[in-house]
């Protein structure tokens, strides 16, 4: 028997649940169209990002953050889970507020009308055996419980809003010692708080791993005890098939127009899919800011992988794994997004047809969305003083 629709028409508005981009790099929308000729790996990328990562203030980080969250509001999304490591002054010192970087990116998105996970991201090394390198001082601190802290101070900070929640992020077994991720499993499993992390996104990435830990990293964070049902491993793109059997008690999120971007591979999602894997998705580094395109990515580029239509997952699945990321940010799913069942993109839809046309189909259809009972469209925002402060704030990166 097919799945029950998730799309309700409503005369010419089709309406479906909510969808969460569980995993954002708001600053990087900064990079869009300026990195494309930053070499020829991840990590000649990734010299590129630090640069502007380091240029940024409290006052650009928020404008760039606003028209990020203002874009993928308008292609879609209701929530954003922000894997947030801007967090002090380039040479590492804090700010006398701790939290004004998070508080900026909380801001830009409530202004918007998204909700969001702030998601705080504990980063110490460059590897191991090495400290930070001078652009990473920014991200950086000295020890596990300094940061955490600032996991209870923004909780208590954002107790009273319903659209905020926190949770922490440990960067990659690369950027933090072993000691580290244990704390923070331990300090989400006592709070009931989402533990999010990069995973396997690069070769080099579990080749470090292997010369540090004699494990791969799902294998090391299985021994470590981490991996359980508030753990949401990002990317997980070189995985065997033993470790994707220990994702069975995870979610996975899956960001593939980045990993595209980026050239990290194409994950193997059937293994994971078979596993029992939970799946959400995310705009990352904003390459693209559009939901849409990272659900249908998910089978396309499985397709792709396989040489096969595999059908993983039909349009109705799709539709349901964008809400998904809701429960991975410890989110309220309690909005909707409206598209126009008059869009060219949608055209020749049908009862039986509608959630594939939506998922597989629909380019630039979405109406508006509603967050929390406010309803967010191009002609509630302020575009045009949103784009003005974006531009001025690229420009002096």
């Amino acid at each position: 028997m097919a799945p029950r629709s998730v799309a309700e028409v409503d005369g010419t508005i089709a309406r479906i649940p909510g969808l969460a981009s569980a995993h954002s790099h708001a600053f990087q929308r900064a990079l869009r169209g300026r990195a494309e000729r930053a070499g020829d790996s991840f990590w000649s990328w990734r010299d590129a990002m630090y640069r502007v990562a380091n240029a940024a203030t409290p006052e650009s980080l928020y404008a760039i953050s606003r028209a990020a969250f203002a874009e993928l509001a308008l292609f879609g999304a209701t929530a954003v889970g922000e894997f947030h490591y801007l967090w002090h002054q380039p040479d590492g010192t804090p700010y006398d507020d701790r939290l004004v970087l998070a508080d900026a990116v909380i801001r830009a998105a409530r202004d918007v009308g998204l909700r969001i996970a702030l998601l705080r991201v504990l980063y110490h090394r460059a590897g191991a055996g090495r400290p930070a390198e001078d652009l990473q001082r920014r991200f950086c601190d000295p020890d596990v419980d300094l940061a955490l802290s600032d996991v209870e101070d923004l909780a208590a900070r954002y107790a009273d809003d319903e659209a905020v929640s926190v949770g922490v992020a440990p960067h990659s077994l690369r950027a933090v010692p072993a000691s580290w991720v244990r704390a923070a499993s331990e300090f989400c499993a006592k709070r009931d708080l989402s533990l999010h992390m990069h995973v396997a996104e690069q070769p080099r990435e579990i080749d470090e791993c292997l010369a540090e830990h004699g494990r791969r990293p799902i294998e090391f964070l299985d021994e470590l005890g981490v991996i359980g049902p508030r753990f949401v491993a990002v990317h997980a793109t070189h995985l065997t098939a033993a470790e994707a059997s220990l994702l069975a008690r995870a979610t996975v999120c899956v960001c593939r127009t980045t990993e595209r971007n980026l050239g990290d591979g194409l994950p193997d999602l059937s293994a994971l899919r078979e596993a029992g894997a939970r799946f959400c998705v995310g705009a990352d580094s904003h390459a693209r800011s559009d939901p849409f395109e990272e659900l249908r990515a998910m089978e396309l580029d499985e397709r792709s992988r396989t040489g096969k239509r595999v059908m993983l997952w039909s349009g109705t699945d799709l539709l349901r794994v964008g809400q998904a990321g809701y429960a991975a940010l410890g989110l309220d799913p309690a909005d909707t997004v409206e598209l126009d069942l008059t869009h060219p993109s949608l055209a020749g839809w049908t009862e039986e047809t509608l959630d594939d046309a939506i998922a597989f189909g629909s380019a630039g259809a979405v109406a508006s969305v509603t967050v929390a009972g406010r309803r967010i469209a191009a002609e509630t925002l302020p575009l045009a003083e949103i784009q003005q402060a974006f531009r001025a704030a690229i420009a002096a990166l």
